[in-house]
Protein backbone atom coordinates (compact mmCIF):
# COMPACT_ATOMS: atom_id res chain seq x y z
CA UNK A 1 0.00 0.00 0.00
CA UNK A 2 1.40 3.78 -0.93
CA UNK A 3 2.11 5.87 1.71
CA UNK A 4 0.66 9.20 2.02
CA UNK A 5 3.29 11.54 2.46
CA UNK A 6 2.37 14.30 5.48
CA UNK A 7 2.70 17.72 4.11
CA UNK A 8 5.85 20.03 5.13
CA UNK A 9 4.49 22.75 7.01
CA UNK A 10 6.18 26.31 6.31
CA UNK A 11 5.40 28.61 8.50
CA UNK A 12 7.82 31.66 7.72
CA UNK A 13 9.29 33.15 4.17
CA UNK A 14 12.36 32.97 5.81
CA UNK A 15 11.65 29.05 5.93
CA UNK A 16 10.98 29.06 2.56
CA UNK A 17 13.84 30.84 1.11
CA UNK A 18 16.05 28.44 3.07
CA UNK A 19 13.87 25.45 1.42
CA UNK A 20 14.46 26.78 -1.58
CA UNK A 21 18.08 27.39 -1.07
CA UNK A 22 17.40 31.21 -1.67
CA UNK A 23 19.04 34.38 -0.08
CA UNK A 24 17.54 35.27 2.69
CA UNK A 25 14.42 37.58 2.49
CA UNK A 26 15.35 41.56 3.04
CA UNK A 27 11.90 41.83 4.93
CA UNK A 28 10.72 38.72 7.33
CA UNK A 29 6.84 39.39 5.93
CA UNK A 30 6.97 39.71 2.09
CA UNK A 31 9.21 38.55 -0.67
CA UNK A 32 9.28 38.70 -4.82
CA UNK A 33 10.88 35.56 -5.92
CA UNK A 34 12.24 34.87 -9.77
CA UNK A 35 11.26 30.91 -10.40
CA UNK A 36 14.68 31.16 -12.21
CA UNK A 37 16.63 32.03 -8.91
CA UNK A 38 15.30 28.67 -7.06
CA UNK A 39 17.79 26.40 -6.47
CA UNK A 40 16.46 23.25 -4.81
CA UNK A 41 16.38 20.35 -6.53
CA UNK A 42 13.34 17.97 -7.31
CA UNK A 43 14.97 15.11 -5.16
CA UNK A 44 15.63 17.18 -2.26
CA UNK A 45 12.54 19.48 -1.97
CA UNK A 46 9.12 18.44 -0.06
CA UNK A 47 6.31 16.53 -2.24
CA UNK A 48 3.61 18.22 -0.15
CA UNK A 49 3.51 21.56 1.40
CA UNK A 50 1.65 23.83 3.12
CA UNK A 51 2.41 27.70 3.34
CA UNK A 52 0.83 30.10 6.41
CA UNK A 53 1.26 32.65 4.19
CA UNK A 54 -0.60 34.02 1.32
CA UNK A 55 0.84 32.72 -2.69
CA UNK A 56 0.85 34.61 -5.97
CA UNK A 57 2.55 32.71 -8.84
CA UNK A 58 3.06 34.08 -12.21
CA UNK A 59 4.37 30.52 -14.02
CA UNK A 60 5.79 29.50 -17.15
CA UNK A 61 7.12 26.52 -18.55
CA UNK A 62 6.74 24.39 -15.49
CA UNK A 63 7.88 21.12 -15.77
CA UNK A 64 6.37 19.53 -13.14
CA UNK A 65 2.63 18.14 -12.50
CA UNK A 66 0.65 20.39 -9.81
CA UNK A 67 -1.68 18.50 -7.73
CA UNK A 68 -4.22 20.39 -5.35
CA UNK A 69 -6.63 18.47 -3.71
CA UNK A 70 -7.50 15.24 -6.04
CA UNK A 71 -6.82 17.49 -9.15
CA UNK A 72 -3.70 17.32 -11.37
CA UNK A 73 -2.80 20.26 -13.40
CA UNK A 74 -0.24 20.63 -16.11
CA UNK A 75 1.04 24.30 -16.68
CA UNK A 76 1.40 24.61 -20.52
CA UNK A 77 1.19 28.00 -20.64
CA UNK A 78 1.53 31.31 -18.40
CA UNK A 79 -1.20 31.52 -15.62
CA UNK A 80 -1.09 33.38 -12.32
CA UNK A 81 -2.52 31.16 -9.43
CA UNK A 82 -3.78 32.57 -5.74
CA UNK A 83 -3.28 29.86 -2.81
CA UNK A 84 -4.45 31.20 1.19
CA UNK A 85 -2.24 30.26 3.81
CA UNK A 86 -2.37 26.26 4.98
CA UNK A 87 -3.51 24.98 1.85
CA UNK A 88 -1.78 21.74 0.88
CA UNK A 89 -0.03 21.79 -2.42
CA UNK A 90 1.66 18.85 -3.90
CA UNK A 91 4.44 18.77 -6.50
CA UNK A 92 5.17 15.79 -8.48
CA UNK A 93 8.71 15.99 -10.39
CA UNK A 94 8.84 15.36 -14.14
CA UNK A 95 12.26 13.91 -13.59
CA UNK A 96 14.59 16.86 -14.91
CA UNK A 97 17.81 17.69 -13.04
CA UNK A 98 16.45 20.65 -11.23
CA UNK A 99 13.52 23.14 -11.56
CA UNK A 100 12.97 25.29 -14.93
CA UNK A 101 10.17 27.03 -14.06
CA UNK A 102 10.39 30.77 -14.90
CA UNK A 103 7.64 33.03 -13.65
CA UNK A 104 7.43 35.37 -10.32
CA UNK A 105 6.62 34.33 -6.79
CA UNK A 106 4.92 36.39 -4.29
CA UNK A 107 5.14 35.58 -0.68
CA UNK A 108 3.05 37.56 1.70
CA UNK A 109 2.49 36.39 5.46
CA UNK A 110 -1.29 37.96 7.14
CA UNK A 111 1.16 40.09 9.40
CA UNK A 112 2.11 41.95 6.54
CA UNK A 113 -1.43 43.25 5.98
CA UNK A 114 -1.76 43.74 9.86
CA UNK A 115 -3.76 47.43 10.42
CA UNK A 116 -4.40 47.72 6.55
CA UNK A 117 -7.68 47.61 4.70
CA UNK A 118 -6.37 44.88 2.65
CA UNK A 119 -6.36 42.67 5.91
CA UNK A 120 -10.08 41.98 5.36
CA UNK A 121 -10.50 42.68 2.36
CA UNK A 122 -8.31 40.12 0.78
CA UNK A 123 -10.65 37.31 2.24
CA UNK A 124 -13.22 38.54 -0.01
CA UNK A 125 -11.41 37.54 -3.15
CA UNK A 126 -12.82 34.21 -3.86
CA UNK A 127 -9.96 33.11 -6.03
CA UNK A 128 -7.27 32.67 -3.33
CA UNK A 129 -9.78 29.12 -2.59
CA UNK A 130 -10.25 28.31 -6.48
CA UNK A 131 -8.16 25.14 -7.40
CA UNK A 132 -5.16 24.60 -9.78
CA UNK A 133 -7.18 23.96 -12.68
CA UNK A 134 -8.87 27.13 -12.34
CA UNK A 135 -6.08 28.96 -12.49
CA UNK A 136 -5.97 32.72 -14.10
CA UNK A 137 -4.94 32.58 -17.74
CA UNK A 138 -3.85 35.84 -19.08
CA UNK A 139 -3.42 37.57 -22.28
CA UNK A 140 -0.30 38.42 -23.28
CA UNK A 141 -0.86 42.41 -22.25
CA UNK A 142 -2.71 40.90 -19.19
CA UNK A 143 0.51 39.34 -18.31
CA UNK A 144 2.58 42.35 -18.67
CA UNK A 145 0.58 44.45 -16.81
CA UNK A 146 1.15 41.77 -13.79
CA UNK A 147 4.64 41.77 -14.02
CA UNK A 148 5.16 45.37 -14.27
CA UNK A 149 3.53 45.33 -10.75
CA UNK A 150 5.64 42.36 -9.60
CA UNK A 151 9.00 44.49 -10.62
CA UNK A 152 7.56 47.41 -9.18
CA UNK A 153 7.24 45.42 -5.83
CA UNK A 154 10.44 43.87 -6.07
CA UNK A 155 11.92 47.24 -6.81
CA UNK A 156 10.55 48.46 -3.74
CA UNK A 157 11.26 45.31 -1.96
CA UNK A 158 14.86 45.93 -2.75
CA UNK A 159 15.31 49.64 -2.09
CA UNK A 160 16.20 51.29 1.32
CA UNK A 161 12.98 50.64 3.61
CA UNK A 162 11.65 54.27 4.67
CA UNK A 163 8.38 55.05 6.20
CA UNK A 164 6.71 54.76 2.99
CA UNK A 165 7.42 51.27 1.66
CA UNK A 166 4.93 49.61 3.23
CA UNK A 167 1.91 51.93 2.03
CA UNK A 168 3.73 51.39 -1.25
CA UNK A 169 4.02 47.94 -1.64
CA UNK A 170 0.55 47.31 0.12
CA UNK A 171 -1.40 49.54 -2.53
CA UNK A 172 0.71 48.04 -5.85
CA UNK A 173 -0.82 44.53 -4.27
CA UNK A 174 -3.98 46.13 -4.11
CA UNK A 175 -3.85 46.90 -7.17
CA UNK A 176 -2.58 43.85 -8.36
CA UNK A 177 -5.98 41.88 -6.78
CA UNK A 178 -7.86 44.38 -8.25
CA UNK A 179 -6.85 43.32 -11.93
CA UNK A 180 -7.02 39.31 -10.94
CA UNK A 181 -10.74 39.98 -10.39
CA UNK A 182 -11.15 41.76 -13.40
CA UNK A 183 -9.04 39.45 -15.34
CA UNK A 184 -11.21 36.51 -13.79
CA UNK A 185 -14.61 37.82 -14.85
CA UNK A 186 -12.81 38.09 -18.63
CA UNK A 187 -12.01 34.76 -18.60
CA UNK A 188 -15.65 33.92 -17.21
CA UNK A 189 -16.73 35.62 -20.52
CA UNK A 190 -14.11 34.51 -22.97
CA UNK A 191 -14.03 30.72 -22.54
CA UNK A 192 -17.71 30.22 -23.46
CA UNK A 193 -17.24 26.88 -24.85
CA UNK A 194 -15.87 25.07 -21.64
CA UNK A 195 -17.92 27.25 -19.45
CA UNK A 196 -21.60 26.31 -21.05
CA UNK A 197 -19.95 22.81 -21.17
CA UNK A 198 -19.43 23.14 -17.22
CA UNK A 199 -23.17 24.14 -17.09
CA UNK A 200 -24.52 21.48 -19.65
CA UNK A 201 -22.78 18.75 -17.45
CA UNK A 202 -24.48 20.39 -14.41
CA UNK A 203 -28.03 20.18 -15.60
CA UNK A 204 -26.87 16.50 -16.67
CA UNK A 205 -26.08 16.31 -13.22
CA UNK A 206 -28.88 17.77 -11.15
CA UNK A 207 -31.76 15.92 -13.50
CA UNK A 208 -30.11 12.47 -12.17
CA UNK A 209 -30.17 13.86 -8.70
CA UNK A 210 -33.43 15.03 -9.13
CA UNK A 211 -34.77 11.55 -9.59
CA UNK A 212 -37.72 11.10 -6.99
CA UNK A 213 -35.43 8.05 -5.00
CA UNK A 214 -32.49 9.64 -5.28
CA UNK A 215 -33.76 13.02 -3.70
CA UNK A 216 -35.87 11.30 -0.51
CA UNK A 217 -32.84 9.31 -0.05
CA UNK A 218 -29.88 11.30 -0.35
CA UNK A 219 -31.65 14.85 0.25
CA UNK A 220 -30.95 18.17 -1.68
CA UNK A 221 -27.85 18.24 -2.92
CA UNK A 222 -25.76 21.16 -1.35
CA UNK A 223 -22.94 23.15 -3.12
CA UNK A 224 -20.31 21.04 -2.22
CA UNK A 225 -21.76 17.98 -3.08
CA UNK A 226 -22.59 19.60 -6.83
CA UNK A 227 -19.23 21.46 -6.88
CA UNK A 228 -17.05 18.58 -5.83
CA UNK A 229 -18.98 16.24 -8.65
CA UNK A 230 -17.52 18.71 -11.16
CA UNK A 231 -14.16 18.86 -10.04
CA UNK A 232 -14.70 22.20 -9.18
CA UNK A 233 -14.34 24.91 -6.34
CA UNK A 234 -17.50 25.76 -4.95
CA UNK A 235 -16.89 29.59 -4.92
CA UNK A 236 -15.96 29.34 -8.72
CA UNK A 237 -18.30 27.49 -9.62
CA UNK A 238 -20.90 30.05 -8.32
CA UNK A 239 -19.01 32.46 -10.02
CA UNK A 240 -19.09 30.86 -13.52
CA UNK A 241 -22.93 30.51 -12.91
CA UNK A 242 -23.18 33.86 -11.94
CA UNK A 243 -21.94 35.11 -15.54
CA UNK A 244 -23.81 32.48 -17.11
CA UNK A 245 -26.97 32.64 -15.22
CA UNK A 246 -26.93 35.73 -13.08
CA UNK A 247 -27.71 32.92 -10.21
CA UNK A 248 -25.45 31.59 -7.62
CA UNK A 249 -25.34 27.54 -7.17
CA UNK A 250 -27.50 27.84 -4.53
CA UNK A 251 -30.05 29.88 -6.26
CA UNK A 252 -29.76 27.91 -9.07
CA UNK A 253 -30.08 24.72 -6.84
CA UNK A 254 -33.57 25.93 -5.60
CA UNK A 255 -34.95 27.65 -8.80
CA UNK A 256 -34.82 23.86 -10.62
CA UNK A 257 -35.97 21.92 -7.43
CA UNK A 258 -39.44 24.45 -6.98
CA UNK A 259 -39.89 23.92 -10.86
CA UNK A 260 -40.06 20.36 -10.52
CA UNK A 261 -42.38 21.09 -7.25
CA UNK A 262 -44.39 23.06 -9.53
CA UNK A 263 -44.98 19.73 -11.89
CA UNK A 264 -46.23 17.88 -8.77
CA UNK A 265 -48.12 19.93 -7.35
CA UNK A 266 -49.91 20.55 -11.02
CA UNK A 267 -49.86 16.72 -12.76
CA UNK A 268 -50.04 14.63 -9.12
CA UNK A 269 -52.55 13.82 -6.17
CA UNK A 270 -50.31 13.87 -4.03
CA UNK A 271 -50.38 15.82 -0.52
CA UNK A 272 -47.97 19.08 -0.17
CA UNK A 273 -45.99 17.07 2.73
CA UNK A 274 -45.81 13.92 0.47
CA UNK A 275 -44.45 15.97 -2.09
CA UNK A 276 -41.89 17.93 0.55
CA UNK A 277 -41.11 14.66 1.58
CA UNK A 278 -39.88 13.30 -2.15
CA UNK A 279 -38.18 16.69 -2.69
CA UNK A 280 -35.40 15.64 -0.20
CA UNK A 281 -37.07 18.06 2.53
CA UNK A 282 -37.01 16.88 5.54
CA UNK A 283 -39.68 19.30 7.47
CA UNK A 284 -42.68 20.25 5.15
CA UNK A 285 -42.35 23.23 6.85
CA UNK A 286 -39.59 24.17 5.25
CA UNK A 287 -40.59 23.56 2.11
CA UNK A 288 -43.71 25.40 1.83
CA UNK A 289 -41.38 28.48 3.22
CA UNK A 290 -39.40 28.37 0.31
CA UNK A 291 -41.41 28.01 -2.20
CA UNK A 292 -43.22 30.63 -0.92
CA UNK A 293 -40.11 33.12 -0.99
CA UNK A 294 -39.92 31.58 -4.38
CA UNK A 295 -43.13 32.20 -5.82
CA UNK A 296 -45.14 34.36 -3.41
CA UNK A 297 -47.07 31.86 -3.06
CA UNK A 298 -47.72 28.96 -0.38
CA UNK A 299 -47.99 25.43 -2.49
CA UNK A 300 -51.78 25.00 -1.38
CA UNK A 301 -52.36 28.32 -3.12
CA UNK A 302 -51.79 26.82 -6.39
Amino acid sequence: MKSIEAPRHIRTITEYHRLMQLPRPEHPLISVVRFEDIKAQPAVAPKSISHHFYTIALKKNVNSKIRYGQQDFDFDEGVMVFMSPRQILSVESSGEEEFKHTGWLLLIHPDFLWNTTLSGKIKQYEFFCYHLREALHLSEKEEALVVGLMQQIEQEYHANMDASSHHVMIAQLELMLTYAERFYQRQFLTRRISNHTILERMEKLLTHRFKDDILAAEGIPTVESVAEALNLSPDYLSRLLTTLTKQSTRHFIQDKLINLAKEKLSTTDLSVNEIAFQLGFEHPQSFSKLFKNKTRYSPVEL
